[in-house]
């Protein structure tokens, strides 16, 4: 058997492939922040004893990589498929950080929705039988963003109250066919939303709306109200964007309520820690699910978690050219106890 279609975006799977292990790995900044304990691993170097930005990400994201190994107790050559993806162009912070893992690799790019593409994509090979271990992962670093898509650190521009703080993370995750959870029961895949926002100082706004979309889909296809989640957790959108999400929600009649969480907002005390907004990157989510979310599902604190992460699909040639930002979202539903 495999999955069985809900609906145009929404898949339930039959083989319900479950967390084998997860490990998060993040710089000082974010080890400093209201989630500290939840980490497996904070480097007080921001160059993770690197020469440069970009390797400090690649040497954070195989680090993560290793953890989570080594918590399945199994080495990287190990796994059947490898899923990641980051902000640098072509990939490159994982190409470079998975050179060497001997596994088969599949780069992925979709900005900071990365980690929810690489969980959904995984669970589906797993479902239709093409593997049995896949591991999932994703990374971003403060330094090589700010210098591929805004401004040198060295120029030392302001930031707008909209913006967000780049996460230097790292998050892993590791499906099997025998794990012992959580589970991941459905995915429901994004499509892409431009309401024709062009400030790239404000994602939020741009992936807000991507957000809505798949939110709404999900529970529609689903038949599932808000209420069947213990948490819905968004990826990235930041107070701003985690604000917009909320009013174009109860615009339709959907209200998460206290239930709903964003990785932008939590990682950071954004007052005390002078993020703007919060944080956003492809390792802001991954580290929050890998560490906090999945840590809080294994304890008993939540059973039911979707997993919402979004990103902004745009690159730098395109902002600076005028373009609008397009959004994404893609939804994975996590469960600790399956039929």
């Amino acid at each position: 058997m495999c999955a069985k279609r809900l609906g145009r975006a929404t898949l339930e799977l039959e083989r319900r492939p479950g967390v084998l292990a997860s490990a998060s790995a993040v710089g000082k900044k974010e080890g400093e922040g209201p989630l500290k304990r939840s980490f497996d691993y904070v480097c007080p170097d921001a160059y993770f004893g690197e020469k440069s930005w970009e390797r400090a990400e690649s040497a954070m994201l195989r680090k993560c990589l290793l953890l989570a190994c080594g918590k399945a107790g199994l080495a990287p050559e190990g796994l059947d498929f490898i899923l990641s993806g980051d902000l640098l162009n072509q990939c490159a912070g994982s190409a470079y950080a998975l050179r060497d893992s001997g596994a088969p690799y599949l780069g992925l790019y979709g900005a900071c929705s990365t980690m929810a593409e690489a969980l959904l994509l995984a669970s589906l090979i797993i479902d239709g039988g093409g593997a049995e271990k896949v591991a999932a992962l994703t990374s971003s670093h403060f330094c090589s963003a700010e210098r591929q898509f805004r401004y040198p650190l060295e120029y030392g521009s302001l930031r707008a109250p909209a913006s967000q703080w780049t996460v230097t993370g790292a998050g892993a995750v590791i499906l099997a066919t025998d794990a012992p959870g959580p589970y991941i029961t459905c995915v429901t895949s994004g499509r892409i939303v431009d309401l024709g926002v062009t400030d790239s100082a404000n994602m939020g706004a741009a992936m807000a709306p991507a957000a809505c979309d798949t939110l709404e889909r999900h529970f529609a296809e689903t038949g599932r109200a808000p209420d069947y989640y213990d948490a819905v957790i968004t990826g990235d959108l930041g107070e701003t964007g985690s604000r917009l999400l909320r009013e174009l929600l109860s615009l339709d009649g959907v209200e998460l309520g206290a239930r709903h969480f964003d990785c932008g907002a939590m990682i950071y005390d954004a007052e005390r820690q002078g993020v703007c907004s919060g944080g956003s990157g492809c390792g802001c989510s991954a580290s929050v699910l890998a560490g906090y979310a999945l840590d809080n599902m294994r304890s008993g604190g939540w059973r039911r978690v979707l997993f919402a992460a979004t990103g902004a699909l745009m690159s730098p040639t395109s902002s600076q050219q005028g373009e609008s930002i397009p959004g994404i979202c893609h939804a994975v539903a996590l469960e600790t106890e399956v039929d």
